[in-house]
């Protein structure tokens, strides 16, 4: 079976997450690393409302997840070990979590790169983490 991997942190779980989830495992057995709570500190300079506890079991409940982690490593190529180890097939991506670090270092390993575009799910609003906590600070 062909092996797909994501990464994030995927806190504020929405169903923006699942339908990002829901696309990639079209492709095959999907693998979620998820951003440790440390990670998301550096990364974007606040804790994550779930830790990582929560977020792996959060993800892991998921029906279009066939196996979840926390990726041991730090800043936004912490999965390099998990990736290493798990040899997908394929590393899936919405366009806002592209970049050219991602890239570079995933086709170096020989493993296609896959851009998606953010859509909802049919009759769903976007949603994004972003988002979600602006209107829980008001």
């Amino acid at each position: 079976m062909t092996k797909v991997f994501v990464s994030g942190c995927f806190d504020v779980l929405h169903s923006g997450h699942v339908r990002f989830f829901e696309e990639a495992a079209q492709y095959g057995d999907l693998y979620v690393s998820i951003g440790s709570d440390q990670t998301v500190m550096e990364l974007k300079n606040r804790p994550t409302l779930y830790n990582q506890d929560e977020r792996l079991y959060l993800v892991s409940a998921l029906k279009f997840v066939h196996q979840a982690f926390i990726a041991s490593g730090s800043g936004k190529l912490d999965f390099k070990e998990e990736i290493k180890k798990i040899q997908p097939d394929i590393f899936f991506v919405n366009s806002d979590g592209d970049s050219s670090e991602k890239r570079t270092f995933v086709e170096s390993l020989g493993i296609r790169y896959v851009v998606a575009e953010r859509q909802p799910k049919e009759k769903l609003p976007p949603r994004s983490t972003t988002a979600i906590r602006q209107i829980l600070k008001k």
